[in-house]
């Protein structure tokens, strides 16, 4: 996230005051770091799948003297249901993860969503791609575009959410379940 993004995503969290956050995709441990670090009475379970991102975010976590408040778990969020669970109910989902999956982490992690709860979804505009896919060579990128657009559509009519997408950073997606 650039600083404009995690500024503004700090901010939300400092209006709604979470007591758990779940975030996908730990990366190094940057985002989790920053939330905790703001966010004095917040707990935070953070999952990562990539092995080598995992050790450095654990790391980082422990040399910003975090590991009390936030829970680094190893290995695939689309397995980690079950592992996840017991740390609920969730005040806010942060999904930073595998774009092309995000559909699937928002519908296996809301359900532990507390009543009232928020998303928050990163990279929803990739790049500006989402908008105008003019220049995009790869067909795998444009695969990628067409799932986070489908994502977005999904989100944006979901009856159970109230779903507003900022242009902020690269897109971030923030939708409140209905009480």
């Amino acid at each position: 996230m650039d600083l404009v993004g995690i500024e503004s995503l700090l901010q939300l969290l400092r209006i709604k005051q979470p007591k758990r956050i779940l975030e996908v995709g730990t990366a190094i441990g940057y985002s989790a770091i920053r939330m905790a670090s703001s966010l004095p009475g917040t707990n935070i379970v953070t999952i990562e799948k990539d092995e080598e991102r995992y050790h450095i975010a654990s790391k980082n976590i422990e040399k910003a003297g975090l590991e009390g408040r936030i829970t680094a778990l190893f290995g695939d969020a689309n397995e980690l249901h079950d592992d996840v669970k017991h740390h609920g109910p969730f005040d806010v989902i942060f999904i930073d993860a595998a774009k092309g999956q995000y559909q699937k982490f928002f519908d296996a992690y809301t359900a532990m969503l507390a009543s009232n709860g928020m998303v928050i979804t990163d990279n929803v505009m990739f790049r500006g791609y989402v908008v105008d896919q003019t220049g995009i060579e790869s067909r795998r990128r444009r695969a990628l575009v067409r799932k986070i657009r489908a994502f977005n559509e999904y989100i944006m009519n979901h009856s159970d959410y109230d779903s507003a997408l900022l242009p902020i950073g690269d897109g971030i997606l923030v939708s409140i379940k209905k009480v």
